[in-house]
């Protein structure tokens, strides 16, 4: 194959990317050759005309960003890497979707670098790149000067037919039009085909009209192996400063193939052997050769190498130029970047006294966040059009919005100005797309985002926070009107199942705190937390305020689970410290004779049972436990300590689902919980007629330990 022109090395090199494609999905006898078939072209002329990157510094802070959201075409994306010279080498390749591989099936954040997202259920990569899109313009906010960029690079993205049929795509599409987001493209590689079929069963909207409506600067190109075509859109697309930029690029599917191209059969499955020896045939390729990678595409790929450093170069230069006219600056955009907390972040974290009145822990919430918001510089977010009910806004610090939007009055709903230094995200009823975009903030770094809505719509979000979870993404999200104690809107927006179904994710750390002070704590403990995903699940209603001087140091309801209360070994009087309550229990000390396990706003419940107990001559342990997972990881010694395995009598409380209680209370024991459907009513009318009453805890309390005893006295 004599390589003339740059014509012929760019030919060769996309055949290439194709044929490495065909040859690992073959391989693997499993994946998706098409996608990377057809979409070769684009993705080839992004990266090595466009995008800005380092294979050798892959975390470059000011590199542009690539979003693989059309996921299931990841051999399109390891291929890249590979050749432009990323730590991913050809046996990475030859395992594509085997265990342990850095190359699985669809992107995983962390498997191998350059791998910026965790894709693959479609339309999530779409409110990934919005996500990120903000994070670039909320830092250049931040920390450009005039003469002096440091923040200057762009958002990219590889979509599918699939992905703009999502629902989560349009939700961040439209939000990424309203707020003029420039700087974001996605390229949108239109082969009319899905896993189905062809999409004219069932997608036959005017895509780019819609997208348009939405804001964003439309383009198309007709013939997706027109590289200088994509080439100019790409151009045009980057010109771009004050809208988001669609380029619909015509493609087809397992493109070379002779009878799978523009099929569904090139869509999710192998060629066969002797469509692939058939399909290079027809691109003019060694039909006996395998992950074949000619020297003359190898050389031209890895010219990505010494661009990048160049490119990285430059811009460490700037920033040692910023460093030395604005060191303060400097030192708080490193850190940002680094994710690091900065000094005296947590010096004025409130206190609450038990004197005060009752407060709702979605409102001391509200009050922790805006103590935190001047001492925390990057922390940002927003709702679901549900400021006023999470109590979620940062007060004075600005609506992130564009400045080129027009608005009735000159300053946005927090107070301040409206502008992209603003921190206050206002996300519209878009649930799914909320927790996506705020994957996508995450992911690029800079910022540390929350999320807000009602517990009961973390159902809207939930693909996403299963995506942040096993991505490991430092979100936190504030989920709020935790239970039936919210009262008249009812069954709709009263959650039941949703703590069971959350605690059942892994890498997701679900606190219910049971007070203003544990929500202190629970905001400590989720800001500390950066190995994933923190829900601080808060309630509506007003609680008490617990006295500290009368039971246990909030401070360690950052293992997850303590002794809040307990009875004096005589039977009567009050519990000891807490050191002194565990170092009892783990030295032998009288044990109690029933546990009452609780979280959140049924702690003060189960408080109150606790002193009928004890006037009854029962001895009652009150553990207070916000965080299964927390308390999970502590040492066993600890969690023997708070719920000793020879005290077989326990009881949970909880205002939902009991599913999954039996880990705690064991085989001997009782939940009292919510295992049907709210009712609209008074939120204390609902608890009541549920049986969240002190009656109730001390009768099913009396009963287990009834029951416990009389097995025990029957064994012995």
């Amino acid at each position: 194959m004599a390589v003339r022109t740059q014509a012929d090395i760019d030919d060769l090199c996309i055949n290439t990317i194709r044929t490495l494609a065909m040859d690992a999905v073959q391989k693997a006898r499993s994946g998706h050759p098409g996608m990377p078939m057809g979409a070769a072209p684009m993705a080839y002329v992004l990266w090595m005309r466009h995008l800005r990157y380092n294979p050798r510094a892959p975390d470059w802070p000011d590199r542009d960003r690539f979003v693989l959201s059309a996921g299931h075409g990841s051999m399109l994306l390891y291929s890249l890497l590979y050749l432009t010279g990323y730590d991913v080498t050809m046996e990475d390749l030859q395992q594509f979707r085997q265990w342990e591989s850095r190359t699985p099936g669809h992107p995983e954040r962390h498997c191998a670098p350059g791998v910026e997202v965790s894709t693959g259920p479609l339309g999530q990569g779409i409110g990934n790149v919005v996500g990120m899109a903000i994070a670039e313009r909320w830092l250049a906010a931040q920390f450009n000067r005039p003469g002096h960029t440091i923040v200057d690079h762009r958002t990219y993205a590889i979509a599918s037919d699939g992905d703009m049929m999502e629902g989560v795509a349009s939700e961040a599409a439209s939000l990424a039009g309203h707020l003029r987001l420039g700087r974001l493209v996605v390229l949108y590689d239109a082969n009319l085909v899905s896993l189905a079929g062809s999409t004219s069963v069932t997608f036959t909207e005017d895509v780019g009209r819609r997208f348009e409506a939405y804001g964003w600067h439309v383009q198309h190109v007709g013939d997706g192996n027109d590289i200088e075509a994509i080439d100019r859109a790409l151009a045009q697309a980057r010109a771009q400063e004050d809208r988001p930029s669609l380029v619909i690029v015509r493609t087809h599917i397992g493109y070379g193939s002779p009878h799978r191209q523009d099929t569904y059969k090139a869509h999710g499955e192998p060629l066969g052997e002797d469509e692939v020896r058939a399909t290079k045939r027809n691109l003019g390729w060694p039909e006996d050769r395998t992950f074949y990678v000619p020297e003359e595409a190898l050389r031209e790929f890895r010219n990505a190498v010494p661009r990048g450093q160049a490119l990285e170069m430059e811009w460490r230069e700037r920033v040692e130029a910023y460093r030395a006219a604005f060191p303060d600056l400097a030192r708080a955009f490193e850190r940002a970047v680094a994710g690091e907390l900065p000094p005296g972040w947590e010096a004025n974290l409130p206190t609450f006294d038990a004197s005060d009145k009752p407060i709702a822990t979605r409102e001391a919430s509200g009050k922790i966040m805006n103590a935190l918001a001047a001492d925390l510089p990057t922390l940002i977010g927003g709702s679901g059009d549900l400021d006023p009910s999470t109590h979620t806004q940062l007060a004075g610090q600005g609506d992130f919005e564009s400045p080129e939007v027009p608005h009735e009055g000159a300053q946005g709903t927090s107070g301040g100005p409206w502008s992209y230094a603003g921190r206050n995200i206002h996300f519209g009823v878009r649930e799914h797309a909320m927790g996506a975009i705020a994957n996508g903030l995450a992911a690029h770094g800079g910022v540390r985002p929350y999320a807000a809505t009602f517990l009961v719509f973390s159902d809207y979000m939930r693909p996403s926070v299963r995506l942040a979870a096993l991505s490991h993404l430092p979100v936190i999200y504030v989920w709020t009107h935790d239970s039936i104690g919210l009262g008249e809107d009812g069954p709709t927006h009263q959650p039941i199942e949703h703590l069971a179904s959350l605690r059942a994710m892994p890498n997701l750390v679900v606190i219910r705190p049971a007070d203003a002070n544990e929500t202190v704590e629970a905001w400590r403990t989720a800001l500390r937390h950066t190995g994933g995903p923190v829900a601080l699940v808060l309630s509506r209603q007003k609680l008490p305020i617990l006295d500290r001087t009368k039971y246990v140091s909030v401070g360690v309801a950052a293992q997850g689970a303590y002794v809040l209360a307990e009875a004096q070994a005589s039977g009567g009087g009050r519990a000891e410290r807490a050191g002194e309550q565990v170092a009892a229990a783990a030295g032998g000390a009288a044990r109690p004779d029933v546990i009452l396990i609780a979280t959140g706003s049924e702690v003060a419940l189960a408080l109150e049972a606790h002193e009928r107990l004890v006037q009854e001559g029962i001895r009652s342990r009150v553990v207070s436990m916000p965080s299964w997972e927390l308390f999970e990881a502590q040492p066993q010694a600890y969690r023997d300590a708070v719920l000793p395995p020879q005290v077989r009598a326990r009881v949970s409380i909880e205002a939902a689902a009991t599913f999954g209680w039996e880990r705690w209370v064991g085989p001997d024991g009782a939940s009292i919980g919510v295992d049907r459907f709210g009712a609209s009513a008074p939120g204390p009318v609902a608890m009541r007629e549920l049986g969240f009453t002190v009656e109730h805890v001390v009768a099913t309390a009396k009963a287990v330990v009834a029951r416990v005893t009389g097995r025990e006295e029957g064994h012995a």
